[in-house]
């Protein structure tokens, strides 16, 4: 479904360049709920965002659904785009837009017709929990209301792929809960494959089947989490598994 190959991205600094992303290979099947985990600067957030090319590597290849992405031209990018929802931190909605305008947003851009537009808007609100929600603007919303707009709109245009950075970060720990059962629900219903990056190995045990553990800019270390028995070896992802937070979930509960 996904599969980068070597991929390394250099931003250039007032301190010189920094390496956010070296040499990191990752295959991503169809139906993973992937996750990506690390300390702050680890290289996360930059890895993601090359498999949709939001940043494109310096080196190597990104290959979604078997098409390599990074030696397509930008008209063509935009359209295979169409086919990768993406979910940000801090919820990126428009305050001047209600609910049902910022989920509409995206299907406006890409010309959907008013009719068809409006049946996927509603489907995607129920699909979500927030159809009683449609008329009402962002500044009268929770933090955990506001990401599951972010989460429709990301499902408006009938994506195969989720790519999720921090979804939780922003919201309380009971939030956090109603957000990782909407995802693990759209990946069940719909097939949808996500990647999501955290730092919380509470969000990855929650929802994950597999995550990469990265340090530095570099994958240090892989789990297939349906494992019984997970060693680790690197340092990091020893600290990372032995200091786990154990999240109460009750992932199939009504949204809070």
């Amino acid at each position: 479904m996904i599969t980068l190959h070597n991929i390394s991205k250099t931003f250039a600094t007032a301190e010189g360049p920094l390496h956010a992303v070296s040499s990191a290979s990752l295959e991503v099947e169809q139906g993973d709920i992937y996750g990506l985990i690390g300390f702050s600067g680890a290289g996360k957030s930059t890895l993601l965002r090359t498999i949709n090319l939001l940043e494109r590597p310096d080196e190597g290849s990104v290959i979604v659904d078997g098409e390599e992405f990074t030696g397509l031209p930008l008209r063509e990018l935009r359209k295979r785009r169409l086919s990768i929802g993406m979910i940000f931190q801090h919820f990126n909605l428009l305050n001047n837009r209600n609910v049902y305008d910022n989920v509409s947003f995206p299907l406006e851009i890409a010309k959907v017709p008013k009719a068809q537009r409006r049946q996927r808007i509603e489907s995607c609100l129920e699909m979500v929990g927030l159809s009683d929600k449609a008329k009402a603007f962002p500044a009268k919303l929770s933090g955990g209301q506001k990401q599951r707009v972010a989460i429709a709109r990301a499902l408006a245009g009938n994506p195969k792929i989720l790519l999720c950075d921090e979804p939780t970060s922003s919201v309380d720990p009971q939030t956090t809960g109603s957000i990782l059962a909407a995802l693990q629900e759209i990946n069940r219903n719909l097939g949808i494959t996500i990647v999501i990056v955290t730092h919380e190995m509470n969000v990855v045990k929650a929802i994950c089947n597999k995550v990469a553990v990265m340090e530095q800019g570099k994958i240090v270390e892989k789990f297939d989490l349906r494992e019984k028995n997970i060693a680790p070896q690197s340092p990091i992802a020893k600290y990372l598994f032995k200091n786990e937070i154990t999240l109460v979930r009750e992932m199939e509960a009504s949204y809070a």
